[in-house]
């Protein structure tokens, strides 16, 4: 195969799926409007494997630098690049299932297929949110709203939902995974703090051990009850 050749494979690959990108996340309603609804899910299975690969890579790269929550692995740092699309993909399948129960609910006609192509078509963020989630608590919050936006504009777009009855539904389901993930981060860093503190009471006397020991208690407590 000839250079040539390869660099017009590369761009006939490439190319669609950098332009679904741009769009999603220039004129999300415009893509919708425009989204083909049928064609299989072959083309959606290889745009979400791409976006997780993408986010993989920026994941490993974070990792490397000491941030995200596998800064503190190279090995889960590199093992992320397949990680991540392998649950990209199986985390689209299953929230495509959620979503076409409440696009139904909300009376869409739409098959399974198409609540399928609105959301991993929305995962055109998913390397931004990447980079986003390293920030604590803010960056998920952010990707959380950002999703939300562009679901409420599929609803709109595809299947034909009133916006404001998109907005009270999704908007809900944002509040209370956004809530989730604070307490959850916090939860996590308050066991992260209690276990730093148990690694280091072999350095302590017999008293400072056993405060340290009734503060990783208290912590992992705290950290299980949110």
């Amino acid at each position: 195969m000839t250079e040539e050749k390869m660099t017009v494979d590369a761009e006939g690959y490439f190319k669609p799926i950098m332009d679904t990108v741009q769009r999603v996340i220039t004129d999300p309603a415009g893509f919708y409007r425009e989204m083909p609804r049928s064609g299989g899910l072959a083309d959606p299975v290889i745009f979400v494997v791409s976006m997780g690969v993408v986010a993989g890579i920026i994941q490993a790269l974070l990792g490397m630098l000491g941030l995200g929550p596998l800064g503190q692995s190279f090995f889960m740092a590199v093992a992320s690049i397949v990680i991540v699309p392998i649950f990209a993909v199986i985390g689209a399948f299953i929230g495509g299932g959620i979503l076409y129960l409440i696009w139904k609910a909300l009376g869409s006609q739409e098959p399974f297929e198409v609540s399928f192509r609105c959301l991993t078509f929305s995962m055109a963020i998913y390397p931004i949110t990447t980079v986003l989630g390293s920030v604590p608590y803010v960056g998920a919050i952010i990707g959380l709203v950002w999703m939300t936006y562009l679901l409420v504009n599929a609803s709109v777009e595809v299947h034909q939902v009133q916006a404001k009855m998109a907005w009270i539904v999704f908007g809900a389901i944002c509040v209370v995974l956004a809530l989730v993930n604070v307490s959850s981060q916090l939860a996590a860093k308050r066991i992260a703090h209690s276990m730093n503190a148990l690694q280091n009471m072999d350095k302590m006397k017999p008293e400072d051990a056993g405060k340290a020991a009734g503060e990783f208690l208290k912590g992992f407590q705290k950290g299980v009850g949110q």
